[in-house]
Protein backbone atom coordinates (compact mmCIF):
# COMPACT_ATOMS: atom_id res chain seq x y z
CA UNK A 1 0.00 0.00 0.00
CA UNK A 2 1.07 3.72 -0.10
CA UNK A 3 0.68 5.80 2.75
CA UNK A 4 -2.51 6.41 4.37
CA UNK A 5 -2.09 9.88 3.49
CA UNK A 6 -2.41 8.48 -0.02
CA UNK A 7 -5.83 6.92 0.30
CA UNK A 8 -7.35 10.04 2.96
CA UNK A 9 -6.33 12.64 0.22
CA UNK A 10 -8.09 10.41 -2.58
CA UNK A 11 -10.90 10.08 -0.53
CA UNK A 12 -11.32 13.87 0.54
CA UNK A 13 -11.13 14.61 -2.82
CA UNK A 14 -13.67 12.84 -3.95
CA UNK A 15 -15.85 14.56 -1.57
CA UNK A 16 -15.41 17.92 -3.48
CA UNK A 17 -16.93 16.64 -6.45
CA UNK A 18 -19.89 17.60 -5.32
CA UNK A 19 -22.14 14.54 -4.79
CA UNK A 20 -24.61 13.89 -2.00
CA UNK A 21 -25.61 11.03 0.09
CA UNK A 22 -23.14 7.89 0.43
CA UNK A 23 -20.63 6.09 -2.29
CA UNK A 24 -20.48 2.51 -2.12
CA UNK A 25 -17.40 0.88 -3.49
CA UNK A 26 -17.45 -2.83 -3.26
CA UNK A 27 -14.19 -4.97 -2.93
CA UNK A 28 -13.96 -8.55 -5.06
CA UNK A 29 -15.06 -11.80 -3.69
CA UNK A 30 -12.87 -15.32 -4.30
CA UNK A 31 -13.84 -16.79 -7.90
CA UNK A 32 -13.69 -20.27 -8.11
CA UNK A 33 -12.37 -22.57 -10.73
CA UNK A 34 -14.02 -25.82 -10.40
CA UNK A 35 -15.24 -26.02 -6.56
CA UNK A 36 -15.49 -23.11 -3.83
CA UNK A 37 -12.00 -23.36 -2.10
CA UNK A 38 -10.07 -23.70 -5.58
CA UNK A 39 -9.91 -20.39 -6.53
CA UNK A 40 -8.33 -18.27 -9.31
CA UNK A 41 -5.70 -16.05 -7.89
CA UNK A 42 -7.33 -12.90 -6.27
CA UNK A 43 -7.51 -9.70 -8.02
CA UNK A 44 -8.90 -6.80 -6.05
CA UNK A 45 -11.58 -4.08 -8.09
CA UNK A 46 -9.32 -1.51 -9.10
CA UNK A 47 -11.59 1.65 -7.62
CA UNK A 48 -11.14 -0.19 -3.98
CA UNK A 49 -7.61 -0.59 -4.34
CA UNK A 50 -7.52 3.37 -5.31
CA UNK A 51 -9.72 4.65 -2.51
CA UNK A 52 -8.76 1.89 0.07
CA UNK A 53 -5.67 0.11 -0.97
CA UNK A 54 -6.07 -3.39 1.21
CA UNK A 55 -5.71 -6.01 -1.43
CA UNK A 56 -7.63 -8.85 -0.01
CA UNK A 57 -11.53 -10.23 -0.42
CA UNK A 58 -14.88 -9.85 1.19
CA UNK A 59 -14.54 -6.00 2.04
CA UNK A 60 -16.74 -3.18 0.97
CA UNK A 61 -16.25 0.59 1.94
CA UNK A 62 -18.40 3.54 1.60
CA UNK A 63 -17.78 7.18 1.35
CA UNK A 64 -20.70 9.33 3.15
CA UNK A 65 -20.72 12.57 1.23
CA UNK A 66 -22.61 14.32 3.81
CA UNK A 67 -21.15 13.55 7.24
CA UNK A 68 -17.27 13.30 5.41
CA UNK A 69 -17.23 9.46 7.19
CA UNK A 70 -15.50 6.90 5.47
CA UNK A 71 -15.95 3.30 6.24
CA UNK A 72 -15.22 0.10 5.74
CA UNK A 73 -16.73 -3.70 5.89
CA UNK A 74 -15.78 -6.89 6.10
CA UNK A 75 -14.98 -9.96 8.69
CA UNK A 76 -12.48 -10.84 10.99
CA UNK A 77 -11.20 -14.71 11.04
CA UNK A 78 -11.95 -17.10 13.83
CA UNK A 79 -10.12 -19.57 15.15
CA UNK A 80 -10.95 -22.10 11.66
CA UNK A 81 -9.54 -19.54 9.46
CA UNK A 82 -6.17 -19.36 11.44
CA UNK A 83 -5.59 -22.81 11.31
CA UNK A 84 -5.74 -22.66 7.61
CA UNK A 85 -4.55 -19.18 6.88
CA UNK A 86 -2.07 -18.29 10.04
CA UNK A 87 -2.44 -15.59 12.41
CA UNK A 88 -4.48 -12.25 10.43
CA UNK A 89 -4.57 -8.90 11.13
CA UNK A 90 -7.57 -7.37 12.53
CA UNK A 91 -9.87 -5.63 10.09
CA UNK A 92 -9.25 -2.38 12.26
CA UNK A 93 -6.00 -2.78 12.30
CA UNK A 94 -6.13 -2.69 8.24
CA UNK A 95 -8.30 -0.30 7.90
CA UNK A 96 -6.21 1.96 9.95
CA UNK A 97 -3.63 1.58 6.91
CA UNK A 98 -5.85 3.27 4.64
CA UNK A 99 -6.70 6.26 7.40
CA UNK A 100 -10.05 4.79 8.59
CA UNK A 101 -11.71 4.36 12.11
CA UNK A 102 -15.07 3.19 11.07
CA UNK A 103 -14.99 -0.27 10.61
CA UNK A 104 -18.02 -3.13 11.41
CA UNK A 105 -18.46 -6.64 9.84
CA UNK A 106 -19.94 -7.04 6.54
CA UNK A 107 -22.95 -7.43 7.32
CA UNK A 108 -23.26 -4.00 8.85
CA UNK A 109 -23.30 -2.35 5.02
CA UNK A 110 -26.86 -4.08 4.81
CA UNK A 111 -27.85 -1.53 7.53
CA UNK A 112 -26.03 1.40 7.06
CA UNK A 113 -27.72 1.39 2.82
CA UNK A 114 -30.77 0.47 4.28
CA UNK A 115 -30.81 3.66 6.58
CA UNK A 116 -29.21 5.97 3.40
CA UNK A 117 -32.19 4.60 1.30
CA UNK A 118 -34.91 5.14 4.15
CA UNK A 119 -33.53 8.92 4.58
CA UNK A 120 -34.10 9.22 1.26
CA UNK A 121 -30.50 9.89 0.21
CA UNK A 122 -28.75 8.90 -2.47
CA UNK A 123 -26.89 5.66 -2.50
CA UNK A 124 -23.69 6.16 -5.75
CA UNK A 125 -21.97 3.22 -6.66
CA UNK A 126 -19.96 1.86 -9.99
CA UNK A 127 -21.02 -0.55 -12.35
CA UNK A 128 -20.24 -3.97 -11.24
CA UNK A 129 -18.24 -6.46 -13.88
CA UNK A 130 -18.62 -9.42 -11.28
CA UNK A 131 -21.66 -11.60 -11.02
CA UNK A 132 -21.42 -11.89 -7.21
CA UNK A 133 -20.95 -8.38 -7.00
CA UNK A 134 -24.30 -7.81 -9.26
CA UNK A 135 -26.15 -10.58 -6.75
CA UNK A 136 -25.17 -8.41 -4.16
CA UNK A 137 -25.76 -5.02 -5.12
CA UNK A 138 -29.35 -6.57 -6.25
CA UNK A 139 -29.45 -7.71 -2.27
CA UNK A 140 -28.25 -4.38 -0.71
CA UNK A 141 -30.47 -1.98 -3.16
CA UNK A 142 -33.45 -4.00 -4.07
CA UNK A 143 -32.66 -3.63 -8.06
CA UNK A 144 -32.67 -7.08 -10.00
CA UNK A 145 -29.03 -8.02 -10.83
CA UNK A 146 -29.95 -8.20 -14.31
CA UNK A 147 -30.87 -4.33 -14.77
CA UNK A 148 -28.45 -3.59 -11.96
CA UNK A 149 -25.76 -1.76 -14.54
CA UNK A 150 -28.35 0.63 -16.10
CA UNK A 151 -28.70 2.49 -12.22
CA UNK A 152 -25.13 2.29 -11.82
CA UNK A 153 -24.12 6.63 -10.63
CA UNK A 154 -23.06 8.73 -13.89
CA UNK A 155 -21.91 11.53 -10.77
CA UNK A 156 -19.96 8.88 -9.57
CA UNK A 157 -18.33 7.10 -12.44
CA UNK A 158 -17.48 10.33 -13.57
CA UNK A 159 -16.10 11.95 -10.23
CA UNK A 160 -14.01 8.96 -9.86
CA UNK A 161 -12.42 9.26 -13.59
CA UNK A 162 -11.46 12.68 -13.23
CA UNK A 163 -9.36 11.56 -10.11
CA UNK A 164 -8.01 8.14 -11.42
CA UNK A 165 -6.99 9.81 -15.53
CA UNK A 166 -4.14 11.84 -13.67
CA UNK A 167 -1.75 9.85 -12.28
CA UNK A 168 0.10 10.70 -8.77
CA UNK A 169 4.22 10.58 -9.19
CA UNK A 170 3.85 7.60 -7.22
CA UNK A 171 1.44 5.97 -9.29
CA UNK A 172 3.76 6.65 -12.19
CA UNK A 173 6.60 4.83 -10.31
CA UNK A 174 4.45 2.25 -9.90
CA UNK A 175 4.10 2.15 -13.75
CA UNK A 176 7.86 1.69 -13.96
CA UNK A 177 8.11 -0.97 -12.14
CA UNK A 178 5.93 -2.81 -13.77
CA UNK A 179 7.11 -1.45 -17.06
CA UNK A 180 10.57 -2.83 -16.30
CA UNK A 181 9.23 -6.52 -15.34
CA UNK A 182 7.86 -5.98 -19.08
CA UNK A 183 10.95 -5.04 -20.71
CA UNK A 184 12.40 -8.69 -19.02
CA UNK A 185 9.43 -9.99 -20.52
CA UNK A 186 9.74 -9.24 -23.95
CA UNK A 187 13.22 -9.86 -24.22
CA UNK A 188 12.97 -13.17 -23.01
CA UNK A 189 10.55 -13.50 -25.86
CA UNK A 190 12.46 -12.97 -28.53
CA UNK A 191 15.47 -14.52 -27.34
CA UNK A 192 13.42 -17.47 -27.90
CA UNK A 193 12.08 -16.58 -31.19
CA UNK A 194 13.76 -19.53 -33.05
CA UNK A 195 12.58 -22.04 -35.55
CA UNK A 196 10.88 -25.19 -33.59
CA UNK A 197 10.33 -23.21 -30.01
CA UNK A 198 6.58 -24.29 -29.10
CA UNK A 199 4.57 -20.96 -28.61
CA UNK A 200 3.25 -21.86 -25.48
CA UNK A 201 6.67 -22.45 -24.30
CA UNK A 202 7.28 -18.83 -25.14
CA UNK A 203 4.26 -17.55 -23.90
CA UNK A 204 4.62 -19.60 -20.47
CA UNK A 205 8.13 -18.45 -19.74
CA UNK A 206 6.93 -15.05 -19.78
CA UNK A 207 4.22 -15.06 -17.89
CA UNK A 208 6.93 -16.78 -15.10
CA UNK A 209 8.46 -13.52 -15.68
CA UNK A 210 5.83 -11.61 -14.64
CA UNK A 211 4.92 -13.80 -11.68
CA UNK A 212 8.64 -13.67 -10.57
CA UNK A 213 8.44 -9.94 -10.66
CA UNK A 214 6.01 -10.28 -7.54
CA UNK A 215 2.52 -9.26 -9.64
CA UNK A 216 0.79 -11.17 -12.44
CA UNK A 217 0.53 -10.55 -15.75
CA UNK A 218 -1.78 -6.92 -16.88
CA UNK A 219 -3.64 -9.25 -19.21
CA UNK A 220 -3.80 -12.73 -21.01
CA UNK A 221 -0.97 -13.07 -23.15
CA UNK A 222 -1.21 -12.55 -26.45
CA UNK A 223 1.52 -14.16 -28.69
CA UNK A 224 1.20 -15.59 -32.26
CA UNK A 225 2.68 -16.19 -35.55
CA UNK A 226 -0.21 -15.22 -36.71
CA UNK A 227 -0.61 -11.40 -35.70
CA UNK A 228 -2.94 -10.61 -38.01
CA UNK A 229 -5.77 -11.99 -35.22
CA UNK A 230 -5.51 -8.77 -32.69
CA UNK A 231 -5.84 -10.52 -29.89
CA UNK A 232 -4.55 -14.07 -30.32
CA UNK A 233 -4.76 -16.06 -27.27
CA UNK A 234 -3.84 -19.37 -29.16
CA UNK A 235 -0.34 -20.37 -28.36
CA UNK A 236 -0.49 -23.82 -30.63
CA UNK A 237 1.96 -23.43 -33.40
CA UNK A 238 5.68 -24.17 -33.72
CA UNK A 239 7.52 -21.31 -34.66
CA UNK A 240 8.80 -21.53 -38.53
CA UNK A 241 11.68 -19.44 -40.15
CA UNK A 242 10.73 -16.80 -42.16
CA UNK A 243 7.10 -16.03 -39.87
CA UNK A 244 6.96 -13.19 -37.87
CA UNK A 245 6.07 -13.33 -33.68
CA UNK A 246 3.84 -10.91 -32.47
CA UNK A 247 4.15 -10.67 -28.97
CA UNK A 248 1.82 -8.38 -26.54
CA UNK A 249 2.11 -8.64 -22.90
CA UNK A 250 2.34 -6.86 -19.66
CA UNK A 251 3.09 -7.24 -16.06
CA UNK A 252 1.72 -5.78 -13.17
CA UNK A 253 3.51 -4.52 -9.97
CA UNK A 254 2.81 -5.30 -6.29
CA UNK A 255 0.21 -2.62 -6.37
CA UNK A 256 -1.36 -3.55 -9.49
CA UNK A 257 -0.01 -0.89 -11.93
CA UNK A 258 0.42 -2.50 -15.34
CA UNK A 259 2.27 -2.07 -18.49
CA UNK A 260 1.79 -3.19 -21.51
CA UNK A 261 3.76 -3.44 -24.55
CA UNK A 262 4.00 -5.18 -27.99
CA UNK A 263 6.72 -5.99 -30.58
CA UNK A 264 7.01 -8.19 -33.31
CA UNK A 265 10.01 -10.60 -34.05
CA UNK A 266 10.93 -12.55 -36.95
CA UNK A 267 11.41 -16.01 -36.24
CA UNK A 268 15.48 -17.17 -36.84
CA UNK A 269 16.02 -13.34 -35.92
CA UNK A 270 16.15 -11.85 -39.24
CA UNK A 271 13.59 -9.98 -41.46
CA UNK A 272 13.27 -10.35 -44.45
CA UNK A 273 13.00 -7.47 -47.18
CA UNK A 274 9.29 -7.34 -47.88
CA UNK A 275 8.86 -7.94 -43.26
CA UNK A 276 11.34 -4.55 -42.70
CA UNK A 277 9.96 -2.45 -45.12
CA UNK A 278 6.17 -2.81 -43.65
CA UNK A 279 8.10 -3.42 -40.14
CA UNK A 280 9.75 0.16 -40.99
CA UNK A 281 6.31 2.25 -41.56
CA UNK A 282 4.75 0.89 -38.65
CA UNK A 283 7.96 2.38 -36.50
CA UNK A 284 7.74 5.65 -38.17
CA UNK A 285 3.75 5.68 -37.55
CA UNK A 286 4.49 5.00 -33.55
CA UNK A 287 7.34 7.29 -33.29
CA UNK A 288 5.88 9.73 -34.94
CA UNK A 289 2.65 9.29 -32.35
CA UNK A 290 5.17 10.04 -29.27
CA UNK A 291 6.21 13.08 -30.77
CA UNK A 292 2.41 14.65 -31.56
CA UNK A 293 1.59 13.94 -28.31
CA UNK A 294 1.62 16.49 -25.61
CA UNK A 295 -0.80 18.17 -23.88
CA UNK A 296 -3.96 19.91 -25.45
CA UNK A 297 -3.37 17.44 -28.30
CA UNK A 298 -6.60 15.20 -28.81
CA UNK A 299 -5.19 12.02 -29.21
CA UNK A 300 -7.64 11.14 -32.24
CA UNK A 301 -5.62 13.90 -33.91
CA UNK A 302 -2.64 11.90 -32.98
CA UNK A 303 -4.58 8.43 -34.04
CA UNK A 304 -5.26 10.11 -37.64
CA UNK A 305 -1.70 11.42 -37.50
CA UNK A 306 -0.33 7.66 -37.45
CA UNK A 307 -2.72 6.64 -40.28
CA UNK A 308 -1.13 8.76 -42.60
CA UNK A 309 2.12 7.74 -42.20
CA UNK A 310 0.94 4.48 -42.46
CA UNK A 311 -1.18 5.10 -45.46
CA UNK A 312 1.68 7.19 -47.13
CA UNK A 313 4.30 4.08 -46.66
CA UNK A 314 1.94 1.41 -47.65
CA UNK A 315 1.48 3.87 -51.04
CA UNK A 316 5.33 4.22 -51.06
CA UNK A 317 5.44 0.13 -51.51
CA UNK A 318 2.42 0.25 -54.18
CA UNK A 319 -0.47 -1.01 -51.27
CA UNK A 320 -2.30 1.50 -51.38
CA UNK A 321 -3.00 4.67 -54.08
CA UNK A 322 -4.39 7.89 -54.62
CA UNK A 323 -4.51 10.88 -51.82
CA UNK A 324 -3.12 9.83 -48.44
CA UNK A 325 -5.26 12.40 -46.44
CA UNK A 326 -8.03 11.36 -48.69
CA UNK A 327 -7.27 7.98 -48.10
CA UNK A 328 -7.85 7.78 -44.33
CA UNK A 329 -10.61 10.05 -44.37
CA UNK A 330 -12.36 7.72 -46.42
CA UNK A 331 -10.96 4.80 -43.92
CA UNK A 332 -8.98 2.88 -46.43
CA UNK A 333 -6.24 2.78 -43.91
CA UNK A 334 -8.31 0.52 -41.80
CA UNK A 335 -8.02 -2.16 -43.82
CA UNK A 336 -4.75 -2.09 -42.48
CA UNK A 337 -5.04 -0.94 -39.03
CA UNK A 338 -8.52 -2.01 -37.75
CA UNK A 339 -8.22 -0.58 -34.55
CA UNK A 340 -7.30 2.29 -32.62
CA UNK A 341 -3.93 4.06 -31.47
CA UNK A 342 -4.21 3.61 -27.79
CA UNK A 343 -5.78 3.45 -24.22
CA UNK A 344 -5.46 4.59 -21.10
CA UNK A 345 -3.42 2.48 -18.54
CA UNK A 346 -2.95 2.89 -15.09
CA UNK A 347 -4.48 0.25 -12.35
CA UNK A 348 -6.35 -1.57 -15.28
CA UNK A 349 -4.73 -1.86 -18.01
CA UNK A 350 -7.36 -0.76 -20.16
CA UNK A 351 -7.54 1.90 -17.30
CA UNK A 352 -11.02 2.26 -15.99
CA UNK A 353 -12.58 0.37 -19.02
CA UNK A 354 -15.14 -0.94 -16.28
CA UNK A 355 -16.82 2.53 -15.64
CA UNK A 356 -17.25 3.02 -19.37
CA UNK A 357 -14.95 3.60 -22.52
CA UNK A 358 -17.19 6.49 -23.38
CA UNK A 359 -16.43 8.34 -19.89
CA UNK A 360 -12.77 7.63 -19.80
CA UNK A 361 -11.45 7.86 -23.66
CA UNK A 362 -14.18 10.87 -24.50
CA UNK A 363 -15.83 13.72 -23.36
CA UNK A 364 -18.19 16.44 -24.67
CA UNK A 365 -15.55 17.89 -26.94
CA UNK A 366 -14.40 15.11 -28.83
CA UNK A 367 -16.81 12.18 -29.42
CA UNK A 368 -16.02 8.73 -30.93
CA UNK A 369 -15.49 8.50 -34.66
CA UNK A 370 -18.31 6.16 -36.63
CA UNK A 371 -16.44 4.81 -38.83
CA UNK A 372 -14.38 1.46 -39.19
CA UNK A 373 -11.04 1.18 -37.52
CA UNK A 374 -11.57 4.57 -36.05
CA UNK A 375 -14.50 3.58 -34.18
CA UNK A 376 -12.00 0.95 -32.02
CA UNK A 377 -10.10 4.24 -30.66
CA UNK A 378 -10.57 3.52 -27.01
CA UNK A 379 -9.07 7.25 -26.62
CA UNK A 380 -9.41 10.54 -28.72
CA UNK A 381 -9.79 13.22 -26.36
CA UNK A 382 -7.39 15.72 -24.93
CA UNK A 383 -4.30 14.79 -23.54
CA UNK A 384 -3.39 16.64 -19.97
CA UNK A 385 0.24 16.48 -17.93
CA UNK A 386 -0.32 12.83 -16.19
CA UNK A 387 -2.30 10.86 -18.17
CA UNK A 388 -0.52 7.68 -19.13
CA UNK A 389 -1.38 6.08 -22.61
CA UNK A 390 -0.37 3.11 -24.98
CA UNK A 391 1.01 4.02 -28.47
CA UNK A 392 0.39 1.08 -30.26
CA UNK A 393 0.13 1.27 -34.31
CA UNK A 394 0.12 -1.76 -36.20
CA UNK A 395 -0.05 -3.22 -39.85
CA UNK A 396 -2.28 -6.53 -40.83
CA UNK A 397 -3.10 -8.61 -43.56
CA UNK A 398 -6.49 -10.34 -43.12
CA UNK A 399 -7.29 -12.42 -45.49
CA UNK A 400 -11.13 -12.55 -44.91
CA UNK A 401 -11.30 -8.43 -44.29
CA UNK A 402 -9.24 -8.17 -48.07
CA UNK A 403 -11.34 -11.00 -49.50
CA UNK A 404 -14.36 -8.58 -48.33
CA UNK A 405 -12.98 -5.10 -49.03
CA UNK A 406 -12.27 -6.75 -52.59
CA UNK A 407 -15.64 -8.25 -53.56
CA UNK A 408 -17.16 -5.02 -52.12
CA UNK A 409 -15.08 -2.59 -53.68
CA UNK A 410 -14.99 -0.90 -50.57
CA UNK A 411 -11.60 1.91 -50.89
CA UNK A 412 -11.35 0.39 -54.80
CA UNK A 413 -9.71 4.26 -54.84
CA UNK A 414 -7.03 4.22 -52.71
CA UNK A 415 -6.24 0.12 -52.70
CA UNK A 416 -3.95 -1.71 -54.61
CA UNK A 417 -5.70 -5.12 -53.97
CA UNK A 418 -3.65 -7.00 -56.35
CA UNK A 419 -0.87 -5.91 -54.92
CA UNK A 420 -1.90 -6.60 -51.36
CA UNK A 421 -3.01 -10.45 -52.27
CA UNK A 422 0.80 -10.71 -52.35
CA UNK A 423 0.89 -10.57 -48.72
CA UNK A 424 -1.80 -12.72 -47.54
CA UNK A 425 0.16 -14.90 -45.80
CA UNK A 426 2.58 -11.89 -44.13
CA UNK A 427 0.41 -11.71 -40.49
CA UNK A 428 1.13 -8.80 -38.73
CA UNK A 429 2.87 -6.48 -37.07
CA UNK A 430 2.21 -4.29 -33.95
CA UNK A 431 4.36 -1.82 -31.97
CA UNK A 432 3.40 -0.66 -28.48
CA UNK A 433 5.32 1.68 -26.15
CA UNK A 434 3.54 3.05 -22.57
CA UNK A 435 3.95 6.93 -22.97
CA UNK A 436 3.55 9.51 -20.08
CA UNK A 437 2.26 13.04 -21.16
CA UNK A 438 4.41 15.56 -19.05
CA UNK A 439 4.05 19.43 -19.39
CA UNK A 440 5.84 20.36 -22.38
CA UNK A 441 4.83 16.78 -23.89
CA UNK A 442 5.86 12.93 -23.88
CA UNK A 443 8.06 10.57 -22.31
CA UNK A 444 8.01 6.61 -22.95
CA UNK A 445 8.18 5.13 -19.29
CA UNK A 446 11.38 2.94 -18.25
CA UNK A 447 13.67 1.49 -20.99
CA UNK A 448 12.31 1.41 -24.31
CA UNK A 449 12.19 -1.89 -25.30
CA UNK A 450 14.27 -3.07 -28.03
CA UNK A 451 12.08 -1.58 -31.38
CA UNK A 452 14.52 -1.27 -34.14
CA UNK A 453 15.04 -3.82 -36.98
CA UNK A 454 18.89 -3.50 -36.08
CA UNK A 455 18.31 -4.04 -31.88
CA UNK A 456 15.34 -7.27 -32.37
CA UNK A 457 17.94 -8.81 -34.77
CA UNK A 458 20.66 -8.48 -32.64
CA UNK A 459 18.78 -9.61 -28.90
CA UNK A 460 17.66 -12.51 -30.91
CA UNK A 461 21.63 -13.05 -32.00
CA UNK A 462 22.89 -12.60 -29.05
CA UNK A 463 20.26 -15.63 -27.76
Amino acid sequence: MFDKSTYSNRRKALKTKGLTGIALILGNMEAPMNYRDNTYHFRQDSNFLYFFGLDFPGLAGIVDFDSGEDFIFGNDVDIEDIIWMGPQVTLQENAAKAGITNTAPFAKVFDLVKAAKDAGRKVHFLPPYRAENKLLLENLLGTSAQSINTHASLDLIKAVISLREVKEAQEVEEIKKACATGYQMHVAAMKMALPGNWEQKIAGTIEGIALAGGGMTSFPIILSMNGETLHNHDHSQILQEGRLMLCDAGAESLLHYASDFTRTTPVGGKFTQKQREIYEIVLAANNTATALSKPGVTYLSVHLAACEVLAAGLKDLGLMKGDVKEAVKNGAHAMFLPHGLGHMMGLDVHDMEDLGQIYVGYDDEVRPVDQFGTAYLRMGKRLKPGYVITNEPGCYFIPALIDKWQAEGINKDFINFDKVNEYRDFGGIRLEDDILITETGAEIIGERVPITPEEIEAVVAKG
